[in-house]
């Protein structure tokens, strides 16, 4: 099973494989998962028998001190584990004890004490300004049905020119166009409003005009083929199609056009405060991250140019 085995006795041995067969035939988990949870476990298991001296058994679990699993950590971390690593090693654990716990083996309040590793938040991937006009564009090029086109043009439109996630895009109705302020209703129900630039407001009035369907001020205002409301996988499909079309990278999604609205504004000098409204984040802390790309994407500009970069 691990290379834990001979640091065990036999029925914390038992124990652990029960566990993982639970993982894999209740849970579900994946065989890469799964088998990294059983390498965690066992590389913890391991440790334990270095301090103890010998197998780990039931008592030596049910003796286990937060301070224990703090050594186990450092000495993971000293040996280059990163945060996200460090954050997977501790859910195995927590896993393993909360299986012990609901079988009836043994509870342990050792791992409460534990804090879980911050993860750095990853920075957003974001098209160029002309990648993101670009793929607005080439919408019209690779759809024959001119009314899908221009459904897809003008989501594709308001994720881009108006910073709207994929879910607010579609949730929109004809009541929320009536003025040149986009009405959009985030996450939590709550309520922003937007600038309607033209370029985007002429994408949905061209889309409008040739949609086959009454669309009623209260109705949802994207449909699909049959007239049901639009799915989000459509325009994630169709996002798809445009990568290979235009060589883009996977990262380049209908939510990387969202990320793109920020980051090309923070870059024109638009005001950090102003922006959060704009997406609807609850925390400028959640904003503050496009600075980050910002400056990711001046020191690349710089070390291209740069003679000595």
């Amino acid at each position: 099973m691990t290379d834990s085995a001979f640091a065990t006795d036999e029925f914390v041995r038992a124990r652990m494989d029960a566990w993982l067969r639970e993982l894999g035939s209740v849970r579900r988990l994946a065989p890469k998962t799964l088998e990294a949870y059983g390498r965690d476990l066992g590389q913890f298991i391991s440790f334990l028998s270095g301090h103890v001296a010998g197998p780990v058994t039931l008592a030596t679990l049910k003796d286990l001190r937060g301070a224990d699993i703090r050594a186990f950590m450092a000495q993971r971390r000293a040996e280059s584990l990163g945060s996200r690593s460090l954050a997977r090693v501790l859910s195995a654990l927590k896993s393993f004890f909360g299986y012990l716990e609901r079988e009836g083996t043994l509870a342990t309040d050792a791992l409460n004490v534990i804090r879980t590793p911050k993860i750095p938040r990853s920075l957003p991937k974001a098209l160029t300004v002309v990648e993101a006009k670009r793929t607005i564009e080439t919408t019209d090029e690779i759809e024959d049905r001119p009314w899908i086109a221009a459904r897809d043009m003008a989501v594709i439109s308001l994720c881009y020119g108006a910073g709207l996630r994929i879910s607010e895009a579609l949730a929109l109705t004809k009541a929320d166009l009536e003025t040149d302020t986009l009405r959009v209703t985030g996450k939590g129900g709550k309520v922003r409003m937007v600038p309607l630039i033209t370029p985007v407001r002429q994408t949905i009035d061209t889309y409008l005009s040739l949609a086959p369907f009454k669309l009623w001020p209260d109705d949802p205002l994207f449909r699909g083929v049959r007239g049901g409301v639009l799915s989000p996988r459509l325009i994630q499909l169709r996002m798809q199609d445009l990568r290979s079309a235009l060589g883009l990278p996977p990262s380049a999604t209908p939510h990387a056009l969202r990320h793109s609205f920020a980051t090309h504004l923070l870059a024109k000098g638009g005001d950090l405060r102003a922006i959060q409204e704009l997406l609807g984040h609850a925390s400028l802390s959640t904003t503050q991250i496009y600075t980050a790309v910002d400056t990711e994407r001046l020191l690349d500009s710089y070390a291209k140019a740069h003679p000595r970069g």
